[in-house]
């Protein structure tokens, strides 16, 4: 059984070499986390609490009290620390669909989900008000169903959202909820002992198992197999009742030893081709153990645990291949279940034969004979041992000095049941030992102890000083390869001062990393073995080159081949040359990796001065090269790189010089014999030069120490100047901040510039804008103006063409009268009588045409006092716009005082030119009220006249003709200033007045043209009367008053032109005006 301590580590091995389980336990590894440190208490240890397989069976996460969570991978011979989650774990569950995320159910009664590549937290859901103790995921990996004591959730993994709650009443509990296995059925298991189907899908119930007869079981643990088809429950009893789900029946009760009182927790164990159909469960019962029963055959087949150290939960990998158990101590014990099932897995007995030993070694010490039981393989190569053991004895190579035969009897008989002899007797067949099991010969042969815990604390005590820099001397291009050489030589230096000084202990070290750099136990052992059995006398003389060793070389050399031994004198060159460079290097620099491996699979078999003779023997099978060298550096070339020799027969050259040197030259009379590393602890290894090596140490301490004044001082030198480089940064930062302020505030001058550059054109915009819009207006008061003066003309025009229309029905009527005064002159009091009556229709036309006056005057009157009213308002809306503006005024900003100023002007000139245009207005009613007043006084003068005239006309009738033409010319006179009134009192006489006044005028001229053709009304009716003057007289008048007219049209259509229109003419024109 292996342990590991996982106590400040967040990633390495699970074991340092494969684990055998045996097959009375099984197990393989016992993880824990023991707390160490001054503060710590003695013995501390963090419990873990939870583990779960993931899908494939290879890893497995646990979750210890503290809330780290550990990822342990046993095929790949890893593990790591892949999150902290600061609360005790209550669940886990490793088999999603996402391969690299797991659930975690923590104590605060929430469910997370955590992706151990990215250490990252992907999902945290909430839900539960109690402690999650079973989390059940999907075949598909899609859903997870959650249970506590008082509820279960569905959760959807995709989403992580909360699909369905499981309602259940306050007296019923839950004791599981779980999917089953490739379906979509959820089993619901209660605390009393009810079992419930549903669909995952609908929600449907699908079916309930009965309840079984007799006590209640009840059940708080329950396992289904991969298939789904059978349904296993357990409880406060040593019965396992079994379901078959395909009929919905209790397929039988399997009963448990008297030992077990209560079951709580059962878990399948799948085995190979068995199709998910399971027949093996395992019972955790209150004793802490775990029985592995078959349900076909009622059989205890195994149990893991033991009553010291009881189980408290398990979790079997879905391959069936090992369990991880939870025991009380807060460890994780992983057993294999390969071993466990061992003896129930082994092959069918093999065919026993009974063999008699003629010579009688088989029969035992008191007489009987011996049966052995073997296959016949095992005895064909028996039979083969013993031939080969009787027939000759196979010849080491290695001379026996006087005094050895008892060593060599010890070093003959090696571990594992290997034999020194054997092992020789296949170099010599066949020059090398196999590759598949030349490292298990090597270890065999060094006899490594393999220390753990020496090894262990050699490595606590971290990098050497020595080979903290071993990658600038030596630069590897594999890391991995790097760090365990370094990590190999810490460990020499840290076991021996020496190692720490010697410079070419890397070049000794490294073909025995490369070899073993999966295993640095066995790497450091090898080394370290070599160090002290094939490396003796070699620190004699530190630092020098092993004075001793090269000496035995030479004086090899010069007893088998003195002419190159003269050939290396002629030409200066020594021992440190030819020789020394070969043994600091193994020979790695001058041979292969196979030709390596054939080497030293002959000097680890031979006594350790095999080594030396090996040198020799290079050096004899070069002899030809190295005799036409006659440079040294073509000699330090030669011994540094890769030369065309042949292995095979440098070796047996130095089987040869073995058997032929002489004893007094021998290596091996100088070097002791193999000494394997000690058991427990290493050996002592002080064969130097002490006071050397503690001189170069000191020498060493005192360059650290000095190095790290320099370092000390130069951090501070460095501290002094990122402080000064962090001042002139912040000064440099400070001066590029005010020059991106002062940037900034050029731009936002330029900003400011432009935008009040752009607001001035907006005010020469508005400005073009206002005058626009007056130009605007003066072309809608010009428009206006136009309109007003065509309405003028077309109301002349209309005036006109009802003159025309009156003087054509006058000349009518005139050409009437003429004819009836013509015909009906013999009718004069008929005449008389209808010109009564003419008179007083004339009187009553006056009548009408006062009191059309009256109606005018008190229209004008009205239109006067509208207008008046409408002024007021607009006066009364200009001053509200105006307290209007003032309030916009204050609210606006300083830059609009100019616009403000030109509004303000323009409304002052708009006033001013309303005020002038007021004054201008009262003028002309002033002119138009004289007018009218003047016009008032010839009507009442006429009036009067015509008064007058109607009391005297039978007085004066001889005067008539002279009366009738100053009445004429003062009526034309009258006609003319009535028309220019007219012209001048546009808007305040209506045209039925102007209408009534012509009609007046010419109602007048009619009323005097009978008076010219009446006849007196007196007595005195003798005086003649000619008809053919009066009707020139009329035909005169009537191109008088053609004349007239036409004056009066040219006089119209010239005061037309000049004639200036008012300002208020219209409803229309006023609102466009104040537009």
């Amino acid at each position: 059984m292996q342990t590991i301590d996982v106590n400040r580590k967040e990633s390495g091995k699970i074991w340092h070499r494969k684990p055998s389980p045996s097959s009375a336990d099984g197990l393989m590894v016992q993880i824990s986390h023991d707390v160490t440190g001054a503060f710590a208490p003695q013995g501390r240890r963090v419990r873990f609490l939870q583990v779960s397989f993931d899908v494939s069976g290879d890893r497995f996460v646990a979750g210890d009290h503290h809330g780290n969570i550990y990822v342990f991978d046993i095929g790949r011979n890893r593990f790591q620390l892949v999150q902290k989650a600061g609360s005790p774990c209550t669940s886990l569950a490793f088999s999603l669909r996402r391969k690299t995320e797991f659930l975690v159910a923590l104590s605060d009664y929430s469910l997370k989900c955590y992706d151990i590549e990215n250490k990252e937290l992907v999902a945290w859901m909430k839900g539960h008000a109690t402690a999650i103790h079973s989390i059940s995921i999907h075949a598909s990996g899609r859903y997870a169903l959650t249970t506590s004591s008082d509820t279960a959730l569905l959760w959807d993994l995709d989403t992580f959202t909360r699909k369905r709650k499981l309602n259940i009443k306050e007296d019923v509990g839950i004791a599981k909820v779980f999917f089953l296995p490739l379906s979509n059925t959820i089993i619901t298991c209660f605390r009393d002992d009810s079992i419930f189907a549903w669909e995952s899908d609908t929600l449907q119930c699908k079916y309930q198992l009965p309840i079984p007869p007799g006590e209640r079981p009840c059940y708080k643990a329950f396992a289904t197999p991969r298939d789904g088809r059978l349904l296993v429950a357990a409880g406060k009893s040593r019965f396992l009742h079994v379901w078959a789900l395909d009929t919905r029946t209790l397929l039988r009760i399997v009963e448990m030893p008297t030992k077990v009182r209560a079951v709580k927790q059962l878990e399948f164990l799948s085995e190979s081709f068995d199709g998910g159909s399971s027949k093996i469960v395992g019972a955790l019962s209150q004793d802490g153990i775990m029985r592995f029963i078959n349900l076909n055959t009622c059989k205890l087949l195994f149990d893991i645990g033991s009553l010291d150290d009881r189980i408290s939960s398990v979790a079997v990998s879905p391959t069936g291949r090992h369990v991880t158990a939870v025991v009380e101590s807060g460890c994780v014990n992983v057993y294999s279940i390969p071993a466990l099932m061992a003896d129930f897995n082994k092959p069918p007995p093999p065919l026993v034969k009974a063999i008699a030993n003629k010579s009688g070694a088989g029969k035992s010490l008191n007489g009987t004979s011996v049966l052995r039981s073997t296959t016949p393989g095992r005895l064909s190569q028996i039979e083969a041992d013993h031939k080969i053991a009787g027939s000759h004895t196979i010849k080491t190579g290695v001379k026996r000095r006087p005094g050895q035969d008892t060593e060599a009897e010890e070093f003959s008989s090696l571990p594992d049941g290997l034999n020194i002899s054997r092992l020789q007797a296949i170099l010599k067949g066949y020059g090398e030992y196999p590759a598949k099991y030349r490292m298990f010969i090597w270890r065999s042969i060094l006899r490594l102890p393999e220390n753990h815990a020496a090894f262990s604390s050699l490595i606590d005590k971290g990098t050497h000083l020595a080979w903290a820099k071993v990658h600038q001397t030596y630069p590897i291009k594999s890391r991995k390869l790097l760090r365990v050489l370094q990590r190999t030589l810490s460990c020499l230096a840290h076991w021996s001062a020496i190692f720490g000084e010697t410079d070419y202990l890397p070049l000794l070290a490294f073909p025995f990393v490369k070899l073993f750099q999966n295993n640095q136990l066995v790497c450091f052992e090898v080394i370290a073995t070599v160090l002290a059995n094939w490396c003796q006398l070699w620190f004699e003389f530190f630092p020098n080159p092993p004075i001793n060793a090269l000496s035995m070389v030479e004086n090899v050399l010069a007893y088998h081949d003195r002419k190159l031994l003269q050939h290396f004198v002629n030409y200066n060159v020594t021992s440190q040359i030819y020789a020394w460079p070969l043994l600091e290097t193994l020979f790695s620099e001058v041979v292969t990796r196979d030709e390596w491996l054939r080497m030293f699979d002959n000097i680890f078999s031979n006594h350790p001065a095999f080594l030396h003779l090996m040198v020799v023997a290079y050096l004899i099978s070069s002899r030809q090269a190295l005799l036409q060298c006659m440079n040294v550096d073509d000699f330090k070339y030669f011994f540094h790189h890769r030369n065309a020799v042949d292995i095979s027969g440098v070796i047996k050259e130095a089987y040869r010089l073995d058997e032929s040197t002489p004893d007094d030259i021998h290596p091996a009379r100088m070097l002791e014999e193999f000494q394997p590393l000690t058991r427990g602890q290493y050996p002592i290894f002080n064969k130097y030069p002490k006071f050397i090596v503690d001189y170069q140490a000191q020498e060493r301490e005192k360059i650290r120490r000095d190095e790290l004044d320099y370092l000390h001082q130069r951090h501070a030198t460095a501290e002094l100047q990122r402080a000064l480089d962090k001042r002139r940064n912040e000064e440099e930062a400070w001066y590029r901040q005010q020059e991106l302020l002062n940037d900034a505030e050029q731009q936002r001058r330029v900003l400011i510039m432009e935008e009040e550059q752009k607001l001035v054109d907006q005010r020469v915009r508005l400005q073009a804008m206002k005058r626009e819009l007056r130009a605007r207006e003066l072309q809608l008061l010009d428009g206006a103006r136009h309109r007003f003066l065509q309405h003028q003309t077309q109301i002349k025009g209309t005036e006109l063409s009802r003159l025309d229309e009156e003087i054509e029905r006058k000349r009518i009527l005139r050409e009437q009268e003429t004819q009836a005064a013509v015909e009906d002159v013999e009718i004069r009091r008929m005449e008389l009588q209808a010109q009564k009556e003419q008179l007083q229709q004339n009187l009553a036309r006056n009548s009408t045409r006062s009191t059309h006056q009256q109606q005018a005057d008190s229209e004008a009157h009205r239109r006067q006092q509208e207008l008046e009213e409408r002024m007021r308002k607009r006066a009364w809306d200009i001053e509200r716009n105006k307290e209007h503006e003032s309030r916009k005024m204050l609210q606006t900003q300083m830059a609009q005082l100019d616009q403000i100023k030109g509004d303000i002007e323009g409304n002052k000139d708009i006033e001013y030119r309303r005020r002038m245009d007021d004054l201008e207005t009262e003028l002309r009613n002033m002119e138009m009220g004289h007018l009218n007043e003047e016009n008032k006084r010839l009507e009442e003068e006429v009036q009067d006249v015509m008064a007058a005239v109607a009391d005297n006309k039978l007085d004066q009738v001889n005067k008539v003709e002279e009366e009738l033409n100053n009445l004429r010319t003062r009526s034309r006179s009258d006609e003319h200033r009535r028309g220019l009134a007219g012209l001048n009192q546009q808007t305040y006489a209506s045209f039925d007045t102007r209408r009534n006044q012509t009609t007046n005028a010419l109602s007048t001229q009619a009323r005097h043209k009978p008076i010219l053709n009446e006849f007196s009304s007196s007595d005195e009716d003798s005086v003649p009367i000619s008809l053919d003057r009066g009707r020139r007289t009329f035909e005169q008048r009537e191109r008088d008053l053609m004349k007239e007219v036409r004056d009066l049209r040219r006089k119209i259509a010239t005061e037309t032109r000049h004639l200036q229109p008012p300002i208020s003419y219209d409803d229309d024109d006023r609102d466009d005006d104040a537009r």
